[in-house]
């Protein structure tokens, strides 16, 4: 009894590291702190380079596991897609040999959905340089590639919703149609609630209907979460 109680004990205070990779910036933070460290990303890095990264920056401060946010689809804790926006040599990576620690990897979306997830039946959008997303169903989290699903006129959701769909339709045009998007999804996925994070969806005046505003400090909540026991359950 007092073996199970003092590994309890210490699972509990594992330090968690999460690491939120996005297409511009990288941004880390170790459970039970606050400062936020990150640095660029871009088009040419690897993820070598971004461990690297990761490793010096983050040299004075302790933790046991780390948790990583990756742009691209993961299945069963491997990514099997290479990035749209970064480097090549994500497919097959080792991260735990890489950081010498127990490493879980996801989908960066669904990493921000369980950060966010408050019950029910949540979708998560992530408005950014792309369209992160993510069903969450009563605690069991499934990640979802609905960015390059086609939209209209032979464009997909990202391109009306992300960044470059921001830029080409201007920000009163984005706003409406992010608005049609929230709406249609929300519909056809049965959602209790929607969820808008990334950095653009502060660029909103008006909330969609049935929609929460997020925050990308979800993300690394969500990248602790997955540490607990009973952790959110990450579907197949």
């Amino acid at each position: 009894m007092r073996y199970c109680a003092r590994m309890m004990q210490r699972k509990a205070q594992r330090r968690v590291l999460a690491i939120d990779v996005g297409g511009t910036h990288v941004k880390t933070r170790v459970s039970g702190s606050r400062e936020t460290r990150e640095f660029d990303s871009g088009p040419t890095m690897t993820p070598r380079q971004m461990v690297g990264r990761v490793r010096d920056l983050t040299a004075d401060l302790k933790y046991d596991v780390v948790s990583i946010g990756y742009p691209g689809v993961v299945v069963h804790g491997k990514i099997v897609t290479e990035p749209y926006n970064l480097g090549r040599g994500w497919v097959g990576f080792d991260f735990r040999k890489a950081f010498r620690r127990p490493t879980l990897v996801m989908n960066d979306a669904a990493m921000q959905a369980i950060g966010s997830y408050e019950g029910g039946r949540m979708l998560f959008l992530g408005l950014g340089t792309g369209l992160g997303s993510a069903l969450v169903v009563d605690g069991t989290v499934a990640p979802m590639e609905l960015a390059h699903l086609p939209y209209k006129n032979g464009r997909s959701y990202e391109d009306y919703v992300g960044d470059v769909g921001r830029r080409r339709l201007g920000a009163k045009k984005w706003r409406r149609t992010v608005a049609d998007v929230v709406e249609q999804l929300s519909r056809a996925l049965e959602a209790d609630y929607v969820v808008l994070g990334g950095g653009n969806a502060k660029k909103l005046k008006k909330l969609p209907k049935n929609a929460r505003l997020g925050s990308n400090e979800f993300a690394f909540l969500g990248g602790y979460r997955v540490w607990r026991t009973p952790a959110p359950r990450l579907a197949a």
